[in-house]
């Protein structure tokens, strides 16, 4: 039990580490100037937490809903559609930003996509791979997860490896409110605590307890 709750501990302590290396490059990249996103396929490690500016034309028959974001305790969704670039074949996916779910999911909200050539600023963001998918993606106007390999063979384009999660203003009434990158650190520590209390606890009653027993056999 002191060996599971103390690796436990450190498990968390380094998800501290990783969360507290990912902040510090998402200063460091957001104090730099903002890039123009390229027309050609990019590196998305290189890209990450960098500022940029993205030229295009959204493409509104691919647009979905990412469910299952909550925004100060409101169920909604991000609004996630796919920007042509100027200049190439690439596409690059924008999460436009957070819209309220309605009392019926059934119904979807009515959100305007602007038309004609767009210049569209957000951050770099890559997509995590770290989620539960109980059977394959049911292809729809909402989904469960983001995935930029799958989507790309699905609509068959070619896909940057980001999102741009949207800065720049539009009148769609989307809330662009982002979470910074060491998001739940101070939780994580907090976990890594509980279980070396956890260790110490164990290790206290084994001792106690031998004792006791020693003490009672003599």
């Amino acid at each position: 039990m002191v060996a599971l709750t103390v690796a436990l501990g450190n498990w968390q302590e380094r998800r501290v580490g990783e969360k507290n290396a990912l902040a510090a490059q998402f200063e460091q990249r957001m104090a730099a100037p903002v890039l123009a996103l390229p027309a050609a396929a990019a590196d998305a490690a290189s890209l990450q937490f960098h500022r940029l500016a993205a030229r295009g034309e959204y493409a509104p028959a691919l647009s979905f809903f990412l469910d299952n974001k909550v925004l100060d305790g409101v169920p909604g969704y991000f609004v996630i559609t796919p920007l042509k670039l100027e200049g190439g074949a690439e596409y690059v996916l924008v999460n436009r930003g957070w819209a309220a779910a309605g009392p019926r999911r059934d119904v979807l909200p009515e959100l305007a996509t602007p038309a004609g050539p767009q210049v569209v600023e957000g951050i770099a963001t890559v997509p995590t791979k770290r989620f539960l998918q109980l059977g394959a993606e049911v292809p729809g106007r909402v989904r469960e997860n983001l995935l930029i390999d799958a989507l790309a063979a699905e609509w068959r384009i070619p896909l940057q490896p980001i999102v741009l999660q949207q800065t720049s203003g539009a009148a769609d009434g989307l809330v662009r409110r982002w979470e910074r990158p060491d998001n739940g650190s101070e939780r994580n520590r907090s976990y890594a605590l509980q279980w070396y209390s956890f260790a110490a606890l164990a290790a206290f009653l084994y001792v106690a307890l031998n004792l006791k027993r020693a003490r009672r056999a003599r």
